[in-house]
């Protein structure tokens, strides 16, 4: 017989819990999941045969034989490189325009980050005015300075030479480096400038250690586009270069081209010459470009 002390001292065993059935998980369908797959492709694929389809005729005309009309580079022959390098003294107007190109990169990087920096950290009276007008210097055609320039350039007996042409590109491309520096050097944070300050470096040496370092993806952005500009413009150094010895790349491939006939095999080839720098150029430095536009399109 169980008394009421036993019956309060048995211990009570608790119910097991009860599991709630759990949902099932239900994955969220993106709005191309639902799009069929040739939709997408199609028009790639028409896109990516339009952008190829020149290169490839190109390459043809470059390396088949004169007089071919076939379809496919074989027998493939290098005598319109030959004939464009030796002949046509594209040598030298390769050389002319490495010199131009690079000139052109390292002083429109050097001001240019000179003035980004005075626009990014120093407030002046007329900063307002003076971005305006490097905005609306934008919208100014090339041609429109020629005159000017030339008429400069006249009077300080710098016509025919490659120094012209240098200082012209730099004049055009500074505007726009200027503003794209400026706005990367904004994405610094100055407290990294004043903790220099207070670790005994001068101005100078604060931007040379800590934000020069920083500015590396943008100062490669913006080289790259005075590079490319210098390397591909045409009509500065037609302008101001009379020498053939002097002329640049773009320029001979004009001198490939009469009233009378074309020759579509060396202008083929001279364009590959043309197109390979740019192309290289862009393919080692792919990685730091995509970088400087992230970096200026993101405040820090």
């Amino acid at each position: 017989m169980i008394t009421k002390d036993a019956e309060a001292v048995a211990p009570v065993t608790p119910a097991p819990p009860v599991e709630e059935p759990r949902p099932r998980a239900t994955r969220k369908r993106r709005a191309w999941d639902e799009v069929p797959r040739w939709q997408i492709y199609v028009p790639l694929g028409g896109y990516l045969l339009f952008t190829l389809v020149p290169f490839y005729w190109i390459l043809l005309f470059a390396l088949r034989p004169a007089g071919s009309t076939s379809l496919v580079p074989w027998p493939m022959t290098l005598d319109h490189f030959d004939k464009v390098w030796t002949e046509r003294s594209f040598g030298t107007y390769f050389q002319n325009s490495v010199i131009i190109a690079v000139a052109t990169l390292v002083m429109t990087t050097l001001v240019a980050l000179a003035g980004g920096y005075a626009l990014a950290r120093f407030d002046f009276r007329i900063k307002r005015g003076f971005l305006l007008a490097l905005l609306c210097s934008q919208f100014v055609p090339g041609a429109l300075l020629l005159v000017p320039l030339f008429q400069i350039f006249a009077e300080l007996r710098m016509i025919n030479s490659l120094v012209s042409v240098v200082i012209a590109e730099t004049v055009f491309q500074l505007p726009l480096s200027m503003i794209l520096i400026s706005g990367f050097i904004r994405n610094v944070p100055y407290s990294l400038e004043e903790a220099a300050w207070v670790d005994g470096c001068n101005r100078f040496d604060a931007f040379r250690i800590v934000v020069l370092p920083l500015l590396r993806p943008g100062l490669i952005a913006v080289g790259s586009f005075a590079f490319v500009h210098a390397w591909n413009h045409f009509l500065f150094a037609l302008m101001f270069l009379s020498d053939q010895s002097k002329q640049t790349v773009p320029v001979g491939l004009n001198t490939l081209m009469s009233s009378d006939s074309v020759d579509l095999g060396a202008l083929a080839a001279g364009g590959i010459v043309a197109a390979v720098p740019v192309v290289v150029v862009f393919a080692f430095i792919q990685k730091w470009l995509i970088t400087g536009f992230s970096a200026g399109a993101v405040k820090g």
